[in-house]
């Protein structure tokens, strides 16, 4: 699989919403492949990724809403990238739920924007969108003992304000795919679905394992809602991979232009862990807690917030068809998100804004092998 990453050396590619968790940890790989990064998204909080690994030296980078259409185009006629992964997104389930409109604004119309200004710019090049895995219609059909897994062709929806945009933004993929792009020998286009990413450098709100890290590193019970939900929980490398994948097979066939190649690669993806890795909350905490000693607290849940209890993704069109799979195994992909966060946390003690490069670096090139 890494020898196919060498065509990413010396292209030109875009991120965008490279300053979240995701995109900053795309971006580090992509820069250790010898690519020319550039990026578009808004500004980066603080703490994040973004800024302990020091990004904003070390590729391009430009604050950029992707609700402004106009700003997008200009932008992209002046990068003509050969690669896209967009990845700028309203990316929390209950956000949404405090700002719909926006969130709307940004996954679904902010995706078309991206597309239209590929297309306006007539533009050759590679597109992998990145969507979510809660954009299928999780219609109770997998709420039982056993969770029913999710597959490329079942069903898009999504009760709450994000998974319905990210379903949103499926149909736009689907719709400029078969209506401008349907040959992919200009422009190949994907959707990667994943979700319950984990991972050091992650501080978002109303994340699990921030949530953790934030409670153990100022000595406080974890607070934790619902315990006994499913996730299948994986390390961010691990839907990294698959993307980059994705777009090295895009690429090959829109170079080759062989009409079934593209019609093979121009699809939905989904990006998950194998079936071990679905755990529930409970067993994620408690193995956060054998890399770092504490306790946890089950806290109120908010009852006009609902979240799926289960949740479940079939992975075997990317296994067959890309020749993808995970790596790590859940003791694993806990294991080494702690250990990121505990090496932060040791260095803040010497210096104010600790850089994580080789930390990272090092990470990747483990999970590379």
């Amino acid at each position: 699989m890494i020898p196919d990453f060498n065509i990413y050396s010396g292209k030109r590619v875009l991120v965008t919403g490279h300053t979240g968790f995701k995109g900053a940890w795309l971006c580090e790989w992509l820069l250790g492949l010898g690519a020319e990064v550039h990026g578009l998204a808004l500004p980066a909080p603080k703490p994040s990724l973004f800024f302990a690994l020091e990004l904003e030296r070390r590729m391009k980078h430009t604050i950029q809403d992707i609700r402004d259409a106009t700003a997008l185009k200009c932008a992209l006629d002046d990068l003509r990238p050969d690669f896209i992964f967009h990845l700028a997104a309203q990316a929390l389930v209950r956000v949404s739920y405090r700002e719909p409109v926006q969130t709307f604004a940004t996954n679904a119309l902010g995706t078309a924007h991206l597309l239209e200004a590929v297309r306006a710019s007539n533009l050759p090049c590679t597109i992998v969108v990145v969507t979510s895995d809660k954009c299928y219609e999780n219609d109770g059909a997998a709420y039982g003992s056993k969770a029913r897994s999710f597959k490329e062709s079942d069903p898009l929806g999504g009760h709450d304000p994000y998974s319905a945009s990210k379903a949103a933004a499926e149909i736009v993929v689907a719709s400029y795919r078969d209506s401008f792009f349907a040959h992919g020998t200009d422009v190949a286009l994907a959707s990667a679905r994943a979700g319950n990413v984990v991972g050091g450098g992650d501080w978002a709100e109303d994340r699990l394992v921030p949530d953790c890290i934030r409670a153990l590193s100022a000595g406080k019970p974890i607070p934790v809602r619902n315990p006994d939900f499913t996730r299948p929980w994986q390390h961010v490398l691990e839907p990294l991979s698959g993307y980059l994948l994705l777009g090295v097979r895009l690429e090959e066939a829109r170079k080759k232009k062989s009409a079934a190649e593209i019609a093979r690669f121009t699809q939905a993806f989904n990006f998950g862990p194998e079936p071990d890795a679905n755990r529930t909350v409970r067993e994620l905490v408690e193995e956060v807690l054998h890399d770092w000693p504490g306790t946890w607290e089950q806290i109120h849940q908010e009852k006009h917030l609902p979240e799926a209890p289960l949740l479940s993704l079939a992975i075997d069109k990317a296994k067959e068809t890309l020749g993808w799979s995970p790596r790590w195994n859940f003791a694993e992909t806990i294991h080494q998100t702690v250990s990121w966060y505990r090496d932060y946390f040791t260095r803040a003690q010497k210096s104010d804004a600790p850089s994580m490069i080789d930390f990272t670096q090092k990470q990747i090139s483990v999970y590379c092998g």
